[in-house]
């Protein structure tokens, strides 16, 4: 948790007020026991009515100001804890969205959901328990032993001796339950895990009829975190009564030998009462102090699981080159090259790309085929680096992309992912995501481009139609084709269509390239397609069978001399439209 004390740094004043307030309040705390012992011998054992009263009204003003010097702590403590919790989920969500998607691949989706919200409420809790209770507690402890010494030396030695009792059993039951709360975490990813997929995907679910095998997941890995949380119970369970008991016994040692100590006019009968009531507050501030070593335990936990996030650095390090080449050198560069490129997922020794050796001249449309894991969503996300080639160079208008920063590099290209994802709201929101001050003639172009006209026009609400989260209101065919427009919104120099059209008719399919090919001249368009039909009349073919590059040319020239091709366009074409 250490490393997470800076967060603390622009709370200065609410950590020195809030620990102050409180250790006025645990002062007047300590002080009532001493009232109440003046009351019993004075006013009751005088029978002076307006004493009691007198001093009935001191305890009164006692406990409305530690109530009010409470309150002051407890909203200092809840500023500090929410602005700690604020500015640590921003400063998470900025290193995640920092990270390539090789270190997302490795922490896992559903974990980075867990600790950016469950284990920054634990911290949350951590700081308000540090202001409230860290100071408090021990100060009760420790004052209520010593204000007994003072009533009385040798009947205070009780406290002396029970203290170190109860921190013994307190310290037995925590260092036996605090690696469970280290377990429970995880397991809690587990269920995040389960969650996240069974919402994502329950029309699959339910396509499948899978509801009850899914319930059945969900309740063993449910399980398994209430088995932890059992097994810690068990163990806290013993807590209460082991320290009680100790307590208990120490409070009638302390009613014998005072009672005997009253008899010889060494205590009086209050004094015996304000023992016995700083035992009971040592009694209540050992199990909060209890409740903290719990609280911080899971607190550790969880900054651990924070810190690993904060010290997981990106393996792709950003260029410095800011600005794009000059016009001259692009016209004598190629707007893409490949140079023996190979890359390997993370923790997988065979190669997903091997030796790709390839030129894409400004304005060529070309187009990448081959089986399922042949690698070519691969070779698509290695331009814009979101990933790292593992070996050998890709060059972009002559310039290598480690150069370039990101925000030079990637605003070249507009990438229509695989999966189409579109964000809760309107449809213009969405198509605006690319270029925010895009105008509704370049949306209205993109649009028509996309084949997303007819479509938002037969929408009651056109542009201003809602979207729902993930586009769950839309067919996957209007959600392709409304990414496909969100991508030619911001004009790109590099189109990059992977696979983007799969939900599409072959008509509309035809339109779409047909219309890319019209209306975007310049522009350096991949495409992504199992589809022969789909990239037959592309430029340049480059084809891929499980990461090895079979052949580079045009459709002419590859049904020819690629064997690969040749087997996957007679799959799907007959012989005669092969050769149109």
């Amino acid at each position: 948790m250490k490393k997470l004390v800076r967060y603390l740094k622009d709370f200065k004043k609410q950590l020195i007020i809030g620990p102050f307030f409180k250790l006025l309040e645990a002062i007047f705390e300590l002080i009532i026991p001493l009232v109440i012992a003046d009351i019993i011998d004075h006013g009751v054992a005088n029978g002076d009515k307006a004493y009691v009263l007198k001093m009935g009204g001191v305890m009164i003003l006692l406990g409305v100001l530690g109530l009010c010097f409470a309150l002051i702590c407890q909203y200092s403590a809840a500023r500090a804890s929410q602005g700690v919790g604020t500015k640590l989920r921003n400063d998470l969500f900025s290193h995640i969205n920092h990270l390539s998607y090789k270190e997302i691949d490795e922490l896992g989706t559903n974990s980075l959901i867990t600790r950016i919200t469950n284990d920054v409420n634990q911290m949350q809790v951590v700081v308000a328990m540090l202001i409230r209770l860290v100071i408090r507690a021990p100060f009760l402890i420790i004052g209520s032993a010593v204000m007994a010494l003072f009533i009385d030396l040798k009947l205070g030695l009780i406290f002396l001796v029970v203290a170190p009792l109860v921190a013994g059993v307190l310290y037995w039951i925590m260092s036996r339950s605090v690696p469970f709360y280290k377990v429970r975490q995880s397991k809690l990813d587990r269920v995040s895990l389960i969650t996240r997929e069974n919402l994502s995907g329950a029309r699959v679910i339910r396509a499948f009829s899978k509801k009850e095998q899914e319930q059945k997941r969900f309740d063993e890995a449910n399980d398994e975190v209430a088995d932890v949380a059992v097994r810690v119970g068990k163990l806290s369970a013993i807590l209460n009564p082991a320290t009680f008991t100790i307590l208990n016994v120490a409070i009638i040692i302390i009613i014998w030998f005072g009672g005997i100590r009253v008899d010889h006019g060494i205590l009086t009968q209050g004094e015996i009462i304000a023992f016995v009531n700083y035992m009971t507050q040592i009694s209540l501030a050992l199990v909060v102090v209890a409740n903290l070593v719990v609280i911080f335990t899971k607190g550790s936990a969880s900054a651990a699981r924070i810190n690993e996030i904060f010290q997981t650095k990106t393996s792709i390090m950003e260029g410095t080159k800011d600005k794009l080449p000059k016009e001259q050198q692009k016209a004598q560069t190629p707007k893409i090259e490949f140079r023996d490129v190979s890359f390997s997922y993370l923790g997988n020794e065979e190669y997903s790309l091997e030796h790709l050796n390839a030129t894409i001249e400004r304005g060529q449309t070309i187009g990448i085929i081959g089986g399922t894991g042949s690698g070519k969503t691969t070779l698509v996300n290695l331009m814009p680096r979101f990933y790292e080639a593992t070996q050998g160079t890709i060059l972009v208008d002559g310039v290598d992309v480690r150069e370039y920063s990101f925000e030079a590099l990637r605003k070249q290209f507009g990438i229509v992912p695989q999966k189409a994802a579109l964000f809760s709201g309107t449809i213009l929101e969405n198509l605006r995501f690319a270029k925010e001050d895009a105008t509704m003639d370049e949306i209205q172009k993109a649009v028509r481009i996309a084949q997303a006209e007819e479509f938002i026009q037969s929408k009651q609400e056109g542009f201003d139609t809602v979207v729902a989260q993930g586009g769950k209101n839309l067919s996957g065919g209007q959600k392709q084709r409304l990414t496909i427009a969100r991508a030619l919104v911001g004009n790109p120099e590099v189109l990059i269509l992977d696979d983007s059209a799969s939900a599409l008719d072959f008509a509309t399919d035809a339109k779409l390239r047909t219309a890319i090919h019209e209306n975007c001249k310049g522009m350096t368009v991949f495409i992504v397609s199992q589809r022969a039909n789909a990239i037959k009349y592309a430029d340049q073919i480059i084809v891929l069978d499980d990461g090895v590059v079979e052949g580079i040319g045009t459709h002419k020239e590859l049904f020819e001399s690629c064997e690969v091709y040749r087997e996957i366009c007679l799959s799907q074409l007959s012989e005669e439209e092969v050769q149109r």
